[in-house]
């Protein structure tokens, strides 16, 4: 069963009552009184009707799912909302779009399966692939412009962080970009590609490397950028391994664990003006113990690197990201981004 054929039963009680006029209005501010029809023809249709969860219109030529968007829901990037609902991407003039003014599954979750968000990992970029971490620009624009080509929609880690909390829905085909350890290349070689796209991204940084060279970006880099709408997170101080080692005593792993995880707040309260609250794990590696002093020092949602999305009953402390590897193919890339988990859970 579909999402949509979920939901009939709701939306023909309230389409029903929009029609008889039980509790709908003509949309749009203080709308002036219908003109009085002529003796012998009917009134007038309004352009739409509305009611606490749905609005109903009709295409107007030259009409998108932007056009819509900002008409009705404030905004062309809440155009996901019509589509998703509608299963629809363009309209005809004058047909019935049912457009809903609110989220209508936050969870994601049908009688068939549920949503998943998959969250993509990229390091490093140059003209030319090297290893397997450096990935060519060439390959990042292509994988991007499919992205936009094919309905996919970037939202940023903190929209997905609400999702996992039941207090966002996202749009069905949402997709996450992050990029690992702060390196230049992100500021010369991806930021031109997301901006020219509308996309964000998360950078997650570790403070060592931060200012160390060329290489690496400064912190008036990271201001920049999170001027222009990208999100900065931590990495950690070092990129060591979180885990506690073997041999190492509570008390040392203690001191090592606020190092790594508290002076990066400190340094981004002095340089950014906040703390972080999302933590990508160094090499994706962590284990139980970790968790609690994960949780002690501010973050509330961390990730790993596991090939697998996430639904929105993911651990918040134990995330998901797929990594991007500079030898992929676009058919490769493809398959990183399963967006639904069919599941029977009637």
């Amino acid at each position: 069963m579909t999402t949509r054929r979920m939901r009939g039963s709701a939306l023909l009680v309230s389409v029903a009552a929009l029609w008889l006029g039980a509790c709908a209005t003509a949309a749009g501010p203080a709308p002036a009184p219908a003109p009085t029809a002529a003796p012998g023809k009917p009134a007038p249709r309004p352009a739409a009707y509305q009611s606490e969860d749905f609005i109903v219109t009709f295409a107007q030529p030259g009409d998108t799912l932007e056009t819509l968007g900002e008409r009705y829901l404030g905004g062309a990037d809440k155009a996901w909302m019509i589509e998703d609902y509608t299963g629809l991407r363009a309209f005809a003039p004058g047909q019935e779009v049912i457009i809903p003014r609110r989220p209508w599954n936050p969870a994601g979750v049908t009688p068939g399966g549920y949503q998943i968000v998959p969250i993509l990992t990229y390091h490093n970029l140059a003209d030319q692939a090297k290893g397997r971490l450096v990935l060519a620009v060439a390959s990042f624009r292509e994988q991007m412009r499919y992205l936009k080509t094919n309905g996919y929609r970037v939202v940023s880690l903190a929209e997905f962080v609400e999702f996992t909390r039941l207090n966002r829905q996202l749009p069905q085909r949402a997709v996450v970009l992050t990029f690992d350890d702060g390196y230049h290349a992100f500021k010369d070689h991806a930021y031109p590609v997301l901006r020219e796209l509308g996309f964000t991204a998360t950078l997650f940084i570790y403070t060592d490397w931060v200012g160390a060279g060329r290489a690496s970006l400064s912190w008036a880099d990271l201001r920049e950028m999170a001027a222009a709408g990208m999100d900065i997170q931590a990495h950690s101080k070092t990129h060591a391994d979180l885990r506690r080692a073997q041999g190492e005593t509570e008390a040392q792993y203690a001191r090592r664990m606020q190092a790594e995880l508290e002076q990066p707040q400190e340094l981004f309260n002095r340089n950014l003006g906040r703390r972080s609250q999302i933590l990508a794990y160094p090499y994706g590696r962590w284990e139980e113990g970790l968790l609690p002093k994960v949780k002690e020092y501010g973050y509330i949602a961390a990730f790993s690197v596991r090939r697998q999305g996430n639904a929105s009953f993911v651990r918040p402390l134990a995330g998901h990201r797929s990594q991007i590897y500079s030898e992929m193919t676009l058919d490769d890339f493809v398959k990183n981004l399963n967006v639904f988990q069919e599941e029977n859970l009637r």
